[in-house]
């Protein structure tokens, strides 16, 4: 046996390039973190780019024309953040003699309950934090470094969204050229990967932007019924980190929770805002998100799991968003690659798996998405093929 071919050899090979690869990611996230998000704001508006040439507009006015667009709504987002927090600095005063209270409260408690003397307020706990910025200042000054980093890094993404819409043919060419090497099968085969992933990415962001946006007036409106202030502020934060799968509805509905604790008379509000979120959250899973993104992204939920954990350990933030769209595009390609099918096959669900078991709110809930969409007529092909295997299943049970 040769050497090439010992296990152990292999397994070094591919645990080289696994390092080599992240270390790559990692020093280069200042420029691989713009360039991906440009590429998939340009995936999303090279239809309306396409739309734009279509009326004899010159390609380069259409790229700027798009790249514009992104622009603007992404500053609009900005501006709307940037008003809000600017009335949060109004309510500091609020908070400091709210957070008096409840320290007060919690003393009594302590004493009351567990005979725990001490006095707690909010200058030592203040004090404690400056303590705490003191002891920690080389960490978090690297931190903000790195932070300031990205910032400066987000500027480029404009400039690479203007230059791929620019310059997108001659990127498809590119990789064209690259994979099929002259064989006319191989190239109609990465022409139609090309063409799955564009179609992929579109509607996956363009369906969670609609999410998004049902999910902002949902929980923007329960808060208003529950009376938190700045409700629309938390119902937008909210369904935006929705965007993070598992871990983004959690981070969403602490903020209004810890701010109706400390505002509120009263702890019902509190358990109300949680109930409320749960129930929404139900809402998004079996229903908004299957309607209307679909299976675009059908990964199984633990390899969605490990690549939000890589994600965050790579990149951050940013990881934990970018990496789901990027598994998925992952995923269309090792199914259209017949020796990366098992790949594919890992990342992918399997039909009739148990694994995920519902409660009986989310299998109603989820029950009703599917006749919704035999209604509206968004069956994908792998829904259709599901339903008639277990449609067969069931016959075969009956036969028995």
């Amino acid at each position: 046996m040769e050497i090439e071919n010992r296990w152990y050899v292999k397994y070094t090979y591919v645990m080289a390039g696994l390092i080599l690869t992240i270390y790559a990611m990692i020093v280069a996230k200042s420029i691989l973190l713009p360039l991906l998000f440009a590429l998939f704001f340009s995936i999303l508006l090279s239809p309306l780019c396409g739309w734009l040439e279509s009326f004899k507009i010159p390609r380069f006015l259409s790229a700027f024309i798009g790249m514009l667009f992104a622009f603007v709504v992404i500053l609009g987002i900005g501006f709307f953040f940037y008003n809000q927090m600017v009335a949060f600095a109004g309510d500091i005063d609020m908070f400091a003699e709210r957070l008096e209270v409840l320290f007060e409260s919690m003393e009594e408690f302590l004493l009351t309950w567990f005979a725990i003397e001490g006095e707690i307020n909010l200058d030592r706990v203040v004090n404690a934090a400056i303590e705490y910025l003191r002891e920690n200042a080389l960490d978090l000054t690297r931190g903000v470094t790195g932070a300031a980093a990205i910032i400066t890094a987000t500027f480029l993404t404009p400039v690479f969204i203007f230059l791929i819409l620019l310059f997108r043919d001659l990127l498809k060419n590119f990789v064209l050229s690259v994979f099929s090497q002259g064989d006319p099968e191989i190239e109609k085969k990465v022409a139609n990967i090309i063409v799955k992933v564009k179609t992929m990415v579109q509607k996956y962001i363009t369906g969670l932007l609609m999410v998004i946006a049902i999910l902002a007036v949902i929980n923007s409106t329960m808060l208003l019924i529950i009376g938190i202030d700045h409700a629309i502020f938390f119902g937008v934060f909210a369904a935006m980190l929705n965007v993070i799968p598992f871990l983004g509805p959690i981070m969403g509905s602490i903020l209004p929770i810890l701010y109706a604790l400390i505002t509120m008379d009263s702890l019902v509000y509190p358990i109300i805002i949680l109930l409320g979120f749960y129930i929404i959250q139900l809402f998004e899973s079996n229903l908004f998100t299957p309607v209307i993104v679909g299976s675009q992204v059908s990964m199984n939920a633990l390899a969605t799991l490990l690549l939000i954990i890589i994600g965050a350990q790579i990149w951050g933030l940013a990881g934990m968003i970018l990496f789901i769209p990027i598994g998925a595009i992952f995923k269309v390609i090792f199914d259209e690659v017949d020796s990366l099918k098992p790949y594919g096959y890992l990342l992918g669900r399997e039909t009739g798996d148990k694994s995920e078991e519902r409660s009986a709110l989310a299998k109603r809930i989820n029950e009703y998405s599917k006749n919704a969409k035999k209604r509206i007529g968004l069956h994908s092909v792998d829904e259709t093929s599901e339903d008639a295997e277990e449609n067969s299943e069931e016959k075969k049970d009956q036969q028995e």
